[in-house]
């Protein structure tokens, strides 16, 4: 079982009568976001360590329970071992933490206690060292006994500070902080300004974590580009998602209408909002409307390549480039059902892929052939997936 830890009691360097904990992040209070990171690490019991209870804090953490978790406020490591499971592994985060899942998920995993590290002071200042050359970075695992050790201590001891100790000197693994990843998505803020710059940098880390080549090469600084502004201005995703719908239905017009190469460019800068969408979706927790998005970029290139089949001529209904496009279809899907994130290679076919595998060829006047060649790359995605899923011996 997965436990969480979470502090609420510092307040923010720049505004003393707000915490650090609900300050705005992510279109809620940072509490929350980093619930929901726990909530996404498996995490199903969160113990939120208070001071003192504000009106917003109340709020936040009553929005947190909403979400299917048992949410309880401590004020001590004795209440913290009162109200946790005694068999729980604790997933604790420092106050003031920004951070991805990327970093988090890897402190998920079974195992003993462990501490994220950094040897980079400037990239995190203010942090506590846990070793000569090492500074925790607000993330740790830690084993029941630590809590049970930290209640036994007197109780005006700093609760964060002392549970990170005695977790530093039973011997915690050290993982260390990725490399880029503290001045991107990952940090401790304690300052308001800072914390709204920190949107921007865990949106681009969000969008910038994709494995595919085209998600990632091409969909990711596109994405990038438009966040900051998108985010800056509060754009509903509602009007996001539906001025990227309507940018896609132009791209299919397009090629329905034998403009196929500047359909498919279109189709492909309509999955650019579509993906811009969808993280501003899942920045401010709204994760039916990122799933949809991210089906509709699915949807957009299985029915950019059905046109393009279609209006390829030379058969009747059922034209041979019909044909190739139906088989693309169903070989892309289902290489997109085998390769989920754990197993994917960088170089497997992906949705995003399609508009950018079939241009070439739609601009030398061979559509068939790019259909077939897609088709084809779809089906060997498919195969190595198949094969990376397989029990070894």
């Amino acid at each position: 079982m997965l436990a969480g830890l979470l502090f609420a009691i510092a307040a923010a360097d720049d505004q003393p009568d707000q915490l650090v904990a609900t300050l705005p992040f992510g279109g809620a209070t940072l509490l929350e976001f980093q619930a929901r990171l726990l909530i996404s690490a498996g995490v199903t019991q969160i113990a939120v360590v208070v001071a003192r209870l504000t009106p917003e804090l109340i709020g936040a953490i009553n929005r947190i329970g909403r979400r299917g978790v048992a949410v309880d406020t401590v004020r001590s490591a004795s209440e913290a071992v009162a109200k946790l499971h005694p068999l729980a592994r604790v997933l604790m985060f420092g106050d003031g933490l920004v951070s991805t899942d990327v970093i988090v998920d890897p402190f998920a995993v079974e195992g003993g206690d462990a501490l994220l590290v950094t040897r980079d002071a400037e990239a995190l200042p203010g942090l506590e060292r846990v070793g000569r050359d090492a500074i925790w970075a607000g993330i740790a695992r830690v084993q029941p006994a630590r809590l049970a050790e930290v209640a036994d201590l007197p109780s005006d001891y700093d609760f964060q500070s002392t549970l990170l100790r005695v977790t530093a000197q039973a011997g915690a693994e050290q993982i260390p902080l990725p490399a880029g990843q503290a001045r991107t998505g990952h940090g401790v803020e304690h300052d308001s300004a800072r914390l709204r710059q920190r949107n921007d940098a865990v949106l681009s880390a969000h969008v910038s974590n994709r494995v595919a080549w085209a998600d990632r090469y091409l969909i990711a600084p596109g994405a990038r580009l438009l966040l900051p502004w998108l985010v800056a201005r509060a754009a509903p995703v509602n009007a996001v998602a539906a001025a990227s719908g309507v940018v896609m239905l132009v791209g299919l017009a397009l090629i329905m209408w034998h403009w196929a190469s500047i359909g498919l460019i279109v189709n492909f800068l309509a999955m650019i909002g579509l993906a811009t969408g969808a993280a501003l979706a899942w920045l401010r927790d709204e994760p039916l409307l990122a799933r949809a998005q991210q089906a509709a970029i699915g949807g957009g290139a299985a029915l950019g390549a059905i046109a393009l089949g279609a209006g390829d001529g030379g058969g009747g209904a059922m034209s041979a480039g019909l044909v190739a496009a139906l088989a693309l279809v169903g070989l892309g899907w289902l290489a997109e059902r085998a390769a989920n994130e754990h197993v994917r290679r960088r170089w497997w076919a992906s949705a995003a892929a399609c508009p950018v595998v079939l241009l070439p060829f739609v601009l030398i006047g061979q559509p068939l052939a790019g259909l077939l060649a897609a088709a084809t790359y779809a089906g060997v995605t498919l195969g190595a997936a198949i094969e990376a899923l397989r029990e070894k011996p």
